[in-house]
C-alpha cells in the first residue's frame, strides 16, 4: 500500500476541493497538504498550505516537486454546465485535466498515487440503458452536449494516463447525483420547490449520494491505494416521484416530454434553469453498481432514501440556520499570521501537553 504523507488538493476553491483538505486535516499521518487554485479558499482551514495558481503544468509541477507531493486528488471537474461558459469549462475539465497528468508524469516526479474526481455523465442517459451501468461499461452513443463530451474526454485522459504509467496507483471516482446542505446543483434547485416539475409521461429512477459521502469517498481512496475505476452512489433507487414524496412535497407532471426548448421555458417561470444534461436524466435516470467500492471496504452513511429523508431534514430548517452562519472568506494577511506565528505555534502546543 503507497502511503500518503504529502497531498496535493487541486481546486482547493472549490466546495469538494476544500471539504477534502479539513478532512484530511484530522489525519496525523498526513504530513503536508497543499492546495492550488486560480481562486481563494472558501472553506476555513488550518494545516492546508494555499497557492494561487492557473492550469500551466509547469507551475503545477514545480509545486509537487518542490513539495515532494506524494498524491495529487484532482477535485476542479466542472459538471454543471450552467455554473460558468462552455470555454472555460474546458479549459477546466480538459485543458486543466491533461496539464495535472503532464505534471505527474514528469520525469522523477515524486507522485505514486492520483485521484480523480469523475462523473455518472460519464455514461449518458437512454432509454435502452441498463439497470445499473458497471465500470466496465461504456455509454450507449456520444454525448449529445458539450459538458458531457468534456467530462467523457478527461475520464478518458486520466484512465490512459494509468495505463501508461503503471507505477502511479490511479482512482478515478464517477459520482451519481449529490445532495446535501450545502450543494447548489440544478437538481438541488428542483428538489427546493414546494411542486417539484416532472415531464408529462416520465418518472425516472433515481439513485443519490449525500455529501458528507462524496468526501469519506475521497478520504478513502487518499488514504488507501485503490487503482481501477469506482461508481460512487448510495444503495436503493428510488422513483422521482416517490422522492418528493418522501421530501414532503408534490410532483407537478407539466413539463412537456419533447422538445427541449418547450422544457426549459415553463421551468424558467418557475425559476429554475434546467441545463441540457439534466434533460435525459428526468426522461431515463440513471443506475450504478456500486459494489466494487464497497468490495474495498468503504461504507456508506447514508442509502438513497435515508439521504432524501436528510434532504427533508434541512429544508425544514434551512432557513434559521443561514440566519445565523457567516460565510467564511478568506484573509492573506490573516492566514499568514496563524501560521507563521511564534505566539500562535507555542499555545497550540501548550494546549496539546497532557495535564
Amino acid at each position: 500500500m503507497t502511503a500518503s504523507r504529502r497531498v496535493l488538493v487541486t481546486g482547493l476553491a472549490t466546495y469538494w476541493g476544500g471539504r477534502l483538505a479539513r478532512a484530511l486535516e484530522e489525519f496525523d499521518e498526513i504530513e503536508a497538504i497543499i492546495g492550488v487554485d486560480t481562486t481563494e479558499p472558501t472553506h476555513e482551514l488550518e494545516r492546508t498550505e494555499f497557492v494561487k495558481v492557473g492550469h500551466q503544468h509547469r507551475l503545477i509541477e514545480r509545486i509537487v516537486e518542490g513539495a515532494e507531493i506524494d498524491t495529487v486528488v484532482d477535485t476542479r471537474l466542472v459538471v454543471n454546465s450552467l455554473t460558468t461558459s462552455r470555454k472555460v469549462a474546458h479549459e477546466t475539465n480538459v485543458i486543466g485535466t491533461l496539464n495535472i497528468l503532464a505534471a505527474c508524469s514528469a520525469a522523477d516526479s515524486p507522485v505514486r498515487k492520483l485521484v480523480f474526481k469523475s462523473a455518472a455523465h460519464y455514461y449518458g442517459c437512454r432509454q435502452e440503458d441498463p439497470a445499473f451501468f458497471t465500470e466496465e461499461m461504456e455509454r450507449r452513443d456520444r454525448p449529445g452536449n458539450w459538458i458531457e463530451r468534456d467530462i467523457v474526454e478527461a475520464d478518458d485522459a486520466v484512465t490512459e494516463f494509468a495505463e501508461r504509467n503503471p507505477r502511479i496507483a490511479v482512482t478515478v471516482l464517477r459520482y451519481a447525483n449529490v445532495i446535501g446542505p450545502e450543494m447548489r446543483t440544478p437538481h438541488m434547485r428542483m428538489l427546493a420547490l414546494p411542486l417539484v416539475p416532472m415531464i408529462l409521461g416520465f418518472d425516472p429512477r433515481y439513485q443519490f449520494v449525500h455529501a458528507d459521502d462524496v468526501v469519506h469517498t475521497l478520504e478513502h481512496a487518499v488514504i488507501r491505494e485503490l487503482p481501477g475505476v469506482y461508481n460512487v452512489a448510495a444503495d436503493g433507487v428510488l422513483l422521482l416521484s416517490e422522492a418528493i414524496g418522501l421530501l414532503g412535497k408534490r410532483p407537478l407532471p407539466v413539463l412537456p416530454p419533447f422538445g427541449t426548448g418547450l422544457i426549459v421555458a415553463p421551468l424558467r417561470q418557475l425559476g429554475l434553469r434546467i441545463p441540457d444534461e439534466m434533460l435525459d436524466q428526468l426522461r431515463f435516470g440513471r443506475g450504478l453498481d456500486n459494489r466494487k467500492l464497497k468490495a474495498t471496504g468503504f461504507e456508506y452513511e447514508f442509502t438513497t432514501r435515508e439521504a432524501v429523508l436528510k434532504l427533508r431534514e434541512h429544508f425544514q430548517t434551512a432557513r434559521i440556520v443561514r440566519a445565523m452562519q457567516e460565510p467564511y472568506r478568506y484573509q492573506h494577511e490573516v492566514e499568514t499570521f496563524l501560521r507563521s506565528s511564534r505566539h500562535v505555534r507555542e499555545r497550540a502546543g501548550a494546549a496539546e501537553q497532557p495535564e
